[in-house]
């Protein structure tokens, strides 16, 4: 059964482009859209959902040339703009833009993947999945799922994903072809592309350069291909063009991008649970590890390179967590849900189906709360130390050893897995910031875990007095000095040389364990049964709510699939007496500028183009000036980083990478007053490229729109 379009705010909501319906679509032009349905989506011709990449798996692009140039943001290409970089050719610090297709650079694992089709499954992964037994559903799902993947992919033509809609009440298949050679093409230097870093993160106004350049490479066929000196740039189906003219409050915008989860579906219990529990101990470890990892950044810039990917992502999420938690405190959102609730549970007095169901609810949450931090503290905790999340690969190795007939074929290739693992994993590692890490992340667990949750006897034979600091700090040393996973000589001898007895010995390896098989054993279970019984309800809910109120359930929650959002430009009052414009200038990013700072420093030759007002075809001719960003109500989340913005005739006005504080809760509650996507104005993107990149080669690549 599909799940049609019902009263919504214009501005809320991701839809599934394939199922808009003319409704929606009515909803769409009378914002502004000057599009035809078949403009945004015909998988059987040339559409503007044919200009939309995954890009590798975790953000958003866009193809802007018929060679296939991509844009994205500077944040999503950071791991492989740092992982390019060395301390002779820093890209990341620096700078890089190609001037030719022979000085563009291998990205090696980077992939871009192009939706093919999307079909409804419903039926038969409904029909082979019914079952009000937990198990036996999962059971059944994944296997209907198995079979509909290897229809979908053609023998390997094709990479298909079966994701479920409305937690369980659609199916949709998702049909991509991937690319893997794709080429690192232009960056500005972190400084720009980073510009505010930690402060302005997740706020408005707003001066980054959020921008970053790649191009996809096929064979001479223009099919898919590993990387080859013989491959050339991708023709693609479609190119978006580029308007100069752009935007101004009010103007129409749209958002086609790969949204990665949001749950606007969740019960009171669970809005509970994050903010009071969860998100303030995310909070706690991230800031922790954060702190040990700058220090040792600022004082060598290869150390600030080989840590930058991790630290990026680390920082992201732990600003995200303190602004969803106030925001979600702030708005209400517990209270808003308690009210829907008891609106339900009075429809459903009589209803078989759904007269228990919030009951059960209570129940599940009132059982898991209690070891509701038990992941966290593994994952965010004590795997947070990347040495010990690294020795996590011998677990599977050990199995092999202790078998009653060891294989020595699987024992040798496990060995070969771990040694590149290794090689990936010591590019990065820094001792100093790690060991810190690993002696408070331990002494976390011990105060903020109950002591019955503990890893048996743990702390009372490894740490002599647990109530003490500096015996986590002596630990750490003393565990760092003994292991032999942190020197190559020592850990090729190690590994050469493995066996059940040696591996057991290895004092990190036995650190990860220890909390690892506590894990598994003793919670895991819980909380997969938690997660089980957890869908299955909203399932049910989410078919109740349908029932009660068909506007309850305009659409599916985000999934890592594609979906479009639209809205206008749009200035906003985040309090009273204070007005935030909806543009921000270069004018504007220079009077943040601090010499030498680490978050708000600018390079020599953009301070010299700004003194001159060497703005050419790129200036605002509403400012005068020229435009760094704007703001829209689109309804995005993470994943549409790098998602183009369009205006209403399709054109790429600006790139999303950004949501605003004062709706940080907007995973879990859109807030129609506050909600803002930031955008780079694609003007400011075009200029540095130009004007400061010399990169003149690309920009004539581009279909500008003036």
């Amino acid at each position: 059964m599909a799940f049609s379009v019902l009263k919504t705010q214009a501005d809320e909501g991701m839809w599934i482009i394939s199922l808009i319906g003319q409704e929606e679509y009515d909803k769409m032009t009378a914002a502004g859209l000057k599009l035809s349905k078949e403009q945004l989506y015909d998988m059987n011709n040339k559409c503007l959902t044919n200009t939309i990449v995954h890009f590798g798996g975790f953000c958003t692009g866009e193809v802007v040339s018929d060679k296939g140039l991509v844009f994205t943001n500077h944040h999503c290409g950071y791991a492989q703009i740092a992982a390019l970089s060395t301390v002779d050719h820093n890209y990341l610090k620096d700078g890089f833009w190609a001037k030719s297709t022979q000085e563009e650079l291998p990205a090696p694992g980077l992939f871009v993947n192009f939706l093919v089709k999307v079909e409804d499954v419903s039926a038969e992964v409904m029909a082979a999945a019914k079952s009000s037994d937990p198990a036996s559903f999962y059971k059944n799902r994944d296997e209907v799922y198995k079979s509909l993947v290897k229809k979908y992919s053609e023998d390997g033509k094709y990479k298909a994903v079966v994701k479920d809609m409305f937690k369980g009440n659609q199916y949709l298949v998702f049909v991509y072809e991937q690319y893997n050679d794709i080429r690192f093409v232009g960056t500005p230097t972190e400084s720009v592309g980073k510009f505010g870093g930690d402060t302005d993160n997740w706020m408005w106004p707003r001066h980054t350069g959020d921008f970053s350049v790649f191009r996809i490479y096929s064979s001479k066929d223009n099919k898919p291909a590993p990387f080859s000196t013989n491959n050339i740039p991708y023709t693609p189906k479609n190119h978006l063009k580029v308007s100069l003219k752009g935007v101004k409050d009010g103007d129409y915008t749209m958002i086609l991008g790969y949204p990665g989860r949001t749950n606007r579906y969740e019960v009171s219990n669970g809005i509970q649970l994050a903010q009071d529990v969860v998100n303030p101990a995310i909070v706690k470890l991230r800031e922790k590890r954060l702190g040990f990892m700058l220090k040792e950044m600022q004082k060598d810039p290869a150390v600030k390179i080989n840590m930058a990917g991790e630290y990026a992502q680390i920082a992201n999420y732990w600003k995200y967590f303190i602004g969803q938690t106030e925001q979600l405190k702030k708005l209400k959102v517990y209270d808003e849900k308690i009210f829907g609730e008891n609106q339900f549970r009075a429809w459903a007095t009589g209803k078989a189906e759904y007269e228990t169901l919030l009951t059960e609810y209570n129940t599940i949450y009132t059982d898991y709360k209690p070891i509701a931090l038990q992941a966290t503290y593994l994952n965010e905790g004590i795997l947070g130390s990347a040495v010990v999340k690294f020795s996590m690969n011998f677990i599977q190795l050990e199995t092999l050893l202790k078998a009653e007939k060891p294989d020595a074929e699987k024992i040798k290739a496990a060995k070969e897995n771990i040694k590149k693992a290794w090689e990936g994993f010591i590019k990065t590692e820094n001792i100093a910031s790690d060991k810190s890490i690993f002696a408070y992340v331990t002494q976390a667990y011990y105060q903020d875990i109950p002591a019955d949750q503990h890893p048996k006897d743990f702390f009372s034979k490894m740490i002599k007095k647990p109530t003490d600091e500096m015996a986590y700090k002596k630990y750490a040393d003393k565990v760092f000095e003994k292991t032999s996973l942190l020197d190559e000589k020592k850990f090729n001898a190690f590994l050469d040389k493995l066996t059940k007895e040696s591996l057991a010995k290895e004092p990190v390896f036995a650190h990860a364990k220890a909390f690892y098989e506590n894990y598994v054993n003793n919670y895991a279970p819980k909380v997969n049964s938690f997660n089980e019984k957890n869908y299955l309800l909203g399932m049910r809910y989410i078919k109740g709510l349908k029932e009660m109120n068909k506007a309850n359930v305009a659409y599916a929650d985000a999934n890592g699939t594609m979906r479009i959002s639209y809205g206008n430009v749009k200035s906003y009052q985040p309090q009273d007496g204070v007005t935030f414009n909806y543009y921000c200038t270069l004018s504007g990013q220079l009077a943040k500028y601090k010499k030498g700072d680490y978050e708000f420093d600018l390079p020599q030759n953009l301070l010299e183009k700004a003194a001159a007002k060497d703005y050419g075809q790129y200036v605002d001719k509403n400012s005068g000036d020229l435009n760094v960003s704007f703001i829209s109500n689109n309804d995005i989340t993470g994943g549409n980083s790098g998602s183009p913005v369009l205006d209403a005739d399709g054109n790429l006005v600006g790139l999303a990478y950004d949501g605003n504080w004062e709706a940080m809760s907007g995973d879990i509650k859109f807030d129609t007053r506050f909600k803002r996507t930031i955008c780079l104005d694609v003007r400011y993107l075009l200029w540095y490229m130009d004007k400061l990149g010399g990169a003149t080669n690309l920009v004539n690549e581009l279909t500008l729109v003036k």
